[in-house]
This record gives C-alpha cells, sequence and structure tokens, in this order.
C-alpha cells in the first residue's frame, strides 16, 4: 500500500511532520530543524545598530526567479528586514509589496536580443551599481545566492572587497564545483572557487553529499557548512488547467503515455539515454510520446548529435520539441500534459527539475546519480534507474505505467504535492538560515 495514500505524508495527518522529519534524519541531506533555531534574530528595533542587525542584504545575481523569491519570502517571514538586490525579472508584486523587503534594481534589463557592446556596459554598469551599494549599506550579513557574469571576479576582488567592509558573508552553493559536473573544470575554476568558499563566513549546501565535496575537495570546515532543502518552487503559476487540456493543447492522444524532459540540454543531463529507451520501448509499443522542453546549453554539437539519434532511429513522430527557453507562464502546460518526467543524468547532485515537477504534483523516474534517489519515494513519487544504462531505463519506466502509481495518477498528485511542500518547505529553510544568521552575527 502507498505510503502517501496510507496518510504518513498528509498535510491533515498529525503524523506527517514527524515522517517526513525521520526521513530527513535518515538521509544525509537532513538536518533537524528544531536544534538549529538556537537564537532569534529578531529583537527590538530601538537603535541604528539593531537596525543593522535585523537588516540582512540578498544578493541574487539577478536570476534564479523561484528560489530568490521563495528566499526573500521566507526571511521576512521571520521577521527580517531584507535589501533584495534583483533585477528587471525579479521586479515582481511579491517582492515589491512586500513591507520588509526593500527592492534594489541594480541589475536592470538582462534580455539577450541586445547588441554586444550594450551587453558589456550594461553588465559595468551593475557592477559600478553593486559595488556603491555594498560601500554604503547597512546590513551586516550578505547572503549571496549566486554569483553575477564575472565569476572569478565575483569568486575573488569582490568577495574581498565584502570582507574588508567588515561584512558577514553566507553563500548559498547550489553547484559546488560546475566545471567538474560539466567536464570543464580547470586549475583557475578551482582555485578561485576555493578563494570564495575560503572568504565565505558560512556556507549553504542542499545535500550532503555536497557538503562531503566541499569538505573533501576544497578542505572546508564541517562546522562552516550546513545543509538546507532545496525550497519548493511556488512561484511558478499554477492555474485550473487540467491534465486532459494540457494534452489537448499539445495535440497529445489521451491513451498516449507521456514521457517529459524538461530544463537545459547539456551532456550531464544525459538525454541520450532517454532517447535510445524511448527507442527501445517505441519498439514494442507506439502509444509513448516524449517530450522534450528546454534550451541546449554547453557544447553546440550535443543537441545536433541528439537531433542525429532521432532521425536516425525514426522515431521523430512520437516526440514533441520545444527547444528554447520556456517562461513560467507556460510551464504548467508541459507538467500537466505529462504522465512523469524523466531525469536521465548522468552527473548531478541534486535538481530542481525534480522539485518542479513535485509542486505540480508530477512523479518523476531518475537516474541513480547524486542523491536524487533520496528524493524519491519508490512506487509512490517515482522510481530510480541505473545511471547511464538506457536498457535499466527502459525497464522502470515500463514498471511506471503498469503500477498503482500511474493507474491513480490524478489521486496520487495531490499526495505528491502535500509531501513536496512539507519536506521542501521554505519554513523549514528559513528556521536553519536564520540560526547561521544569528550565530554569525554572535561572533562579531
Amino acid at each position: 500500500m502507498s505510503q502517501i495514500s496510507e496518510g504518513r505524508y498528509q498535510t491533515s495527518d498529525a503524523g506527517l511532520a514527524d515522517a517526513v522529519a525521520r526521513k530527513s534524519m535518515n538521509s544525509p541531506r537532513g538536518t533537524d530543524v528544531r536544534k538549529n533555531r538556537s537564537r532569534p534574530i529578531v529583537q527590538a528595533l530601538t537603535t541604528e545598530e539593531d537596525l543593522s542587525v535585523a537588516y540582512v542584504a540578498l544578493l541574487t545575481g539577478g536570476g534564479d526567479k523561484p528560489y530568490a523569491i521563495g528566499m526573500g519570502g521566507a526571511l521576512t517571514s521571520e521577521g527580517i528586514c531584507v535589501d533584495f538586490v534583483g533585477s528587471d525579472e525579479l521586479s515582481v508584486p511579491e517582492l515589491l509589496g512586500n513591507p520588509r523587503i526593500h527592492f534594489l534594481n541594480l541589475r536592470g534589463d538582462q534580455r539577450p536580443e541586445v547588441p554586444r557592446m550594450e551587453k558589456v556596459l550594461r553588465v559595468l554598469k551593475y557592477y559600478a551599481k553593486l559595488i556603491g551599494y555594498a560601500t554604503t549599506a547597512k546590513p551586516k550579513l550578505f547572503h549571496l545566492l549566486w554569483n553575477n557574469k564575472f565569476e572569478f571576479f565575483d569568486r575573488t576582488f569582490l568577495m574581498l572587497y565584502y570582507r574588508l567592509l567588515g561584512k558577514r558573508i553566507i553563500f548559498t552553493a547550489h553547484n559546488v564545483n560546475a566545471g567538474k559536473r560539466d567536464l570543464n573544470d580547470s586549475w583557475l575554476n578551482r582555485f578561485s572557487l576555493k578563494i570564495q568558499y575560503e572568504l565565505s563566513h558560512h556556507i549553504f549546501v542542499h545535500t550532503g553529499a555536497m557538503k562531503h565535496e566541499l569538505v573533501a575537495d576544497f578542505r572546508i570546515p564541517q562546522e562552516k557548512v550546513s545543509v538546507i532543502p532545496f525550497g519548493i518552487n511556488n512561484t511558478v503559476p499554477n492555474t485550473s488547467l487540467l491534465p486532459a487540456a494540457a494534452k489537448e493543447q499539445l495535440r497529445v492522444g489521451g491513451e498516449d503515455k507521456t514521457l517529459l524532459f524538461f530544463g537545459n540540454i547539456a551532456p550531464y543531463k544525459g538525454l541520450e539515454y532517454l532517447i535510445e529507451a524511448v527507442t527501445e520501448l517505441l519498439s514494442r509499443d507506439r502509444t509513448y510520446r516524449l517530450l522534450i522542453v528546454g534550451s541546449p546549453k554547453g557544447p553546440e554539437n550535443y543537441w545536433n548529435q541528439i537531433q542525429q539519434t532521432i532521425a536516425h532511429s525514426r522515431i521523430g513522430d512520437r516526440i514533441i520539441e520545444k527547444i528554447e527557453y520556456v517562461p513560467d507562464e507556460t510551464t504548467e502546460l508541459y507538467f500537466k500534459a505529462a504522465d512523469v518526467s524523466i531525469l536521465p543524468y548522468a552527473h548531478v547532485f541534486q535538481s530542481g527539475v525534480l522539485f518542479l515537477g513535485y509542486s505540480f504534483g508530477l512523479p518523476a523516474i531518475v537516474a541513480d546519480v547524486g542523491t536524487l534517489k533520496e528524493d524519491i519515494i519508490e512506487g509512490d513519487t517515482g522510481f530510480v534507474f541505473k545511471a547511464r544504462d538506457s536498457s535499466d531505463l527502459t525497464r522502470v519506466i515500463a514498471k511506471y505505467f503498469e503500477s498503482d502509481l500511474f493507474r491513480n495518477l490524478e489521486c496520487r498528485r495531490i499526495d505528491i504535492k502535500a509531501y513536496a511542500n512539507e519536506r521542501y518547505s521554505w519554513s523549514k529553510v528559513a528556521a536553519i538560515t536564520t540560526a547561521v544568521y544569528s550565530d554569525l552575527l554572535a561572533k562579531r
């Protein structure tokens, strides 16, 4: 019987929090939130010094809208005031209408369809504004969610400048070493990463494996690193659109077994293994349908090779391609039209695509890489297959469409959403984050 359908992960069940907490503490990703709320950060704001203590500068890099908005809302829900350094993309009502957020649109326009020289000038203007802000900023805590355009400068000189200003720096490392993941690592990349990690007063990562890599590869003290959940994506619109209507809009048949590959198309994403699996599945059953949604990233020839494989396999008529950036407003269409999300990754620690799918209640089939399997309840939220093994992926996809999870998908979508909203809640992120803030301020 399903763990979720039994009520162990229902939001209405009083045992939900304990059930999810037990799963977290049995995992290297787990952190007991209750133990981290050691010292309240928000105090009575009676002096200018108190004001600076309760103020945090959130430096977003101008992108990653779901995470930046989620973090801003999480911090202010704890009573913290935030200098939110954002961009046109992040200039949204959730932030502009929040009385505890001072929105600073330093990054401005980031549209790609402008002349190269204009791009260079607007980036340089942004850095000038950012340095000017840092010079006079009241917050003592600078929390960096992402670096900016010039990674080497951000990791070295900009970090050193923040330290010279007396700022306490918190850095969220969404990827410990993206160069290693993307197979383009270098001595210079590792050198600049080492400097950034050394200059940070505290570092957040999303998995225990990422913490281990920081400690092992960059010799960062364990006590300087905290694991926080990857907050659920609650910014992408989720309307009353029904799965049947979404399928109709994409001209997907009601009987089609629809698979979704969503996100950047890059070598580490392992799309070639999914193409091989779909080719094998279609040789037995022509009701399978694949949606490939996202834009190519990395080596230019990777997507060309994928297209050649599709043409050679003669499965193009069973694939719908949307090879471009998909805005938030249309994202739900693909997650609601799909019956399952496929993450065939070859190299990764964790993936925001998994949590995005969960926010729509969509089950996932994931490769056994990084800590992806720790986010899957086998048979209840999805299945796991052997990484870089198209034959095993073929087997697991067929298994999914014969499972109770698929047969009862519409009911299970509700359960998956409830499970994800609890396990990856922003309130948990806020609890751990503010505890770290408090400890850093106490050490001034």
